[in-house]
């Protein structure tokens, strides 16, 4: 045996009776496989046209199997290696394969593939039991799949984890529809009387999550239809119990949450890209774009400001329609009086410590609360001329995102350094703190299902529910 392949040897592990695994290999082509304790030479395979995706021993080790590009599945003896036949003749599949999965018995198999469906295969028998039809659009490819006691699993181009019926081959018995790409905002909406949370992604997708007994079993759904095509950068609701969402295909998407079908028509296009969106009475919204600021009425643009003289990042509609908010890099709140169809700059500006990241007002529209890259809160008091109410310090990195709990009383924020604070707006020390709300990402996105449960997302692509106690 070479003095490397002797190395190499030497350094594995102690492996069960049984087990087989290629170590390495030669220059002469010739593979090493290590096997029942002992590593024996086999010759180099060769058989498939295009490349080999996977490769998999049968779990008593008598067989292994190759899965490749060309869309053929190999049989071949798990101690000599030579090829002892082939799933479904010279095509187990009309596309490429990307992953097979074997029965706990050693007799069947699950293969995945891009042609949209995963087969059931009787290895002996060399044929195809079952074929799983999992859909006809490019996301439907089948990327993967997992035999698992007595489910039999596979995971679509989408990021969707599909739950295959042996007796129903045309429909899971469940669908998996996370997200999988990081999470950008999110909002909590009731529709008939169930709350439900909406997330929206760097990739477009939106995810729609009901509460409570969904949020442990993993039920949930998306709208049907072409969405956006970009990261969704900011998602509200209005009181059209529609969804409305901004994102960086310079759009504004207004969706209806009964029929849970994204519209084609119901899309505002804006001239430059939008940061942010909030909605107010009379089926008003505010779209904070780069360098303009436009009033959207029943879905119709009626006012730009351009010119704006500072950077705008996050506006706020008050909840009576009467002012508009906008939060600038210049560490001020700009403020607007609502017009009929126009917006009139009234001059006054409130000063904070920095660039403002995120705003909003509270709910009953008592207070306007603004967070800054300076790590400071301000929270105003709208009826007594937008005085300082309260200043809150206790993020360590910039805070990004900020949600009022529905008591008016408490908000909450999220920032950079993981932490998530909940506040009480009539005593600054008076807080609760979540350290390490999400351990991988920053915090993303905040919103409230009532006045003791907060929803929090991120960059890692999840959502999590947390139950407050004053």
């Amino acid at each position: 045996m070479p003095y490397e392949l002797k190395r190499v040897f030497a350094s594995l592990p102690q492996m069960e009776r049984g087990v087989a695994k290629v170590i390495g290999g030669d220059p002469k082509g010739n593979n090493f496989l290590y096997t029942n304790g002992k590593c024996v030479i086999i010759r180099n395979i060769e058989d498939h046209s295009q490349f080999v995706n996977c490769i998999r021993f049968s779990p008593d080790g008598s067989r292994f199997v190759t899965a490749g590009a060309d869309g053929q599945i190999l049989i071949y003896d798990g101690t000599t290696g030579e090829r002892v036949g082939s799933l479904g003749g010279e095509k187990a599949h009309k596309g490429g394969i990307y992953a097979v999965s074997w029965s706990p018995d050693s007799s069947q198999l699950i293969s995945a593939s891009g042609d949209k469906t995963v087969k059931l295969w009787d290895v002996g028998a060399t044929t195809a039991v079952t074929t799983f039809n999992l859909g006809s659009d490019v996301t439907d490819q089948q990327l993967g799949c997992l035999w698992q006691k007595d489910h039999l699993l596979s995971i679509s181009l989408s990021g969707y984890i599909n739950y295959l019926d042996k007796n129903n081959p045309n429909r899971p018995i469940r669908t998996i529809k996370g997200h999988t790409k990081s999470i950008q905002c999110v909002t909590v909406h009731k529709n008939e009387g169930r709350p439900y949370i909406y997330s929206g992604s760097h990739d477009g997708h939106i995810n729609i999550l009901s509460t409570l007994t969904d949020c442990q079993t993993g039920e949930n759904d998306c709208f049907s239809g072409k969405g956006h095509s970009n990261q969704v950068s900011k998602i509200v609701t209005d009181e059209a119990n529609e969804l409305v969402t901004c994102s960086m295909d310079d759009t504004l998407r207004y969706t209806s949450i009964s029929k849970k079908e994204y519209s084609a028509s119901d899309v505002v296009k804006m001239d430059f890209q939008p940061k942010s969106v909030s909605v107010g009475a009379g089926g008003l919204s505010l779209a904070v774009c780069i360098g303009q600021i436009v009033l959207v009425k029943d879905k119709k643009k009626v006012f730009t400001l351009d010119n704006l003289g500072y950077e705008a990042e996050v506006g706020a509609l008050h909840p009576g329609g009467t002012t508009a908010a906008v939060g600038g890099a210049d560490g001020k709140v700009h403020l607007y009086s609502v017009q009929g169809n126009t917006l009139k700059d009234e001059g006054k500006a409130l000063e904070v410590k920095g660039p403002i990241t995120d705003m909003a007002y509270s709910n009953d529209g008592a207070y306007l609360a603004a967070i800054d890259d300076k790590k400071v809160i301000t929270v105003f008091n709208v009826a007594d001329g937008y005085s300082v109410k309260n200043e809150f310090y206790g993020h360590h990195a910039k805070p990004v995102t900020l949600a009022w709990s529905p008591d008016n009383e408490h908000f909450a924020t999220g920032g950079m350094d993981m932490l998530v604070y909940v506040w009480t707006v009539s005593d600054p020390d008076q807080r609760l703190k979540i350290p390490d709300a999400h351990r991988l990402h920053h915090v993303s996105g905040l919103a409230w299902i009532d006045a003791h449960t907060l929803v929090t997302t991120s960059h890692d692509a999840s959502v999590k529910q947390w139950t407050i106690t004053y």
